[in-house]
């Protein structure tokens, strides 16, 4: 594993790696945020005020404690040098993939996923891609940039192809990224291939999630991407995951981060349902 900086772990995920099946890890970057930064600091703050949740989930009637999961905290990334970030995330997931563990990763930006999802590929060459955000994310370059959150998802599709990208609750986009996503984007996934999940937090309406960079109305309700992910890990193989997005200056009062560190309990609890199985799929 690269350095990291452990900035206190998410509540109950203090397994020792070596026997963990899941392995957190934070990118605090936002480099290319488009309108308000701050995401950065998001892993840290997620795991600071996971203590005033619960271990146990009623939902799924599991806890914590009785999951092997390790939090490897936050990564040490330089400024200034977009793609030095990336290679430092892409050989930590590759680390932690080559140790037949599922990464779950904090960002930061929705950039990060892109470095994440090439190490993915490279164990599970059948990867397909199920994503939840607000905004299409498929532009072909933002103000210059092809290394832009704006553009993650074009770059994820230039990885993985046709029709292995799941796009769901996207209310925001230029008309040119719609017209791709109807040529290239598929509305069905199988549940017999391998998945990343990503995980934009804009997905959630700003009355519920006010707390990411470029918030958008009329988005999902908390309890429906609780049940969504839920039903996800049972249905498909999910390999990898992560949560972006969340700007810890814009939350007032706590509201976001309550939110966030109680879906990334039921993820990392739903993720442990089908842990066990995910070696079936490598090298498609």
């Amino acid at each position: 594993m690269n350095k990291q900086i452990t900035d206190g772990r998410f509540i109950g995920c203090d397994s020792e790696y070596d026997c963990a099946d899941i392995v957190i890890f934070g990118a605090g970057f936002d480099g290319t945020t488009s309108y308000r930064p701050g995401a950065r600091f998001g892993g840290k703050v997620i795991r600071e005020e996971s203590y005033g949740l619960e271990t146990y989930s009623p939902y799924l009637d599991r806890d914590l404690t009785d999951v092997k999961i390790f939090d490897s905290g936050e990564l040490e990334l330089p400024f200034g040098n977009t793609e030095k970030v990336l290679d430092i995330v892409y050989s930590s997931a590759k680390q932690i993939l080559s140790d037949d563990k599922i990464p779950v990763l904090l960002g930061g930006e929705h950039l990060v996923t892109l470095p994440a999802v090439r190490a993915c590929l490279e164990k599970y060459s059948g990867l397909h891609m199920i994503h939840f955000d607000a905004h299409a994310d498929l532009r072909e370059e933002y103000l210059g940039e092809k290394l832009s959150h704006a553009c993650v998802i074009r770059r994820c599709w230039e990885l993985l192809g046709d029709n292995r990208i799941y796009s769901f609750a996207i209310r925001s986009g230029t008309r040119q990224e719609f017209e791709f996503a109807k040529k290239h984007l598929s509305p069905q996934i199988n549940a017999d291939v391998p998945v990343y999940l990503t995980i934009d937090l804009d997905v959630l309406d700003p009355s519920e999630f006010p707390a990411t960079g470029t918030p958008e109305a009329g988005g999902l309700r908390f309890n429906e991407l609780r049940e969504k992910i839920k039903t996800i890990c049972e249905t498909c193989n999910v390999i990898g995951a992560d949560l972006v997005e969340y700007s810890p200056p814009y939350d007032t009062g706590g509201i976001s981060a309550a939110a966030a560190g109680k879906l990334l309990r039921e993820l990392l609890l739903s993720l442990n349902t089908q842990s066990k199985g995910i070696k079936k799929h490598e090298k498609l």
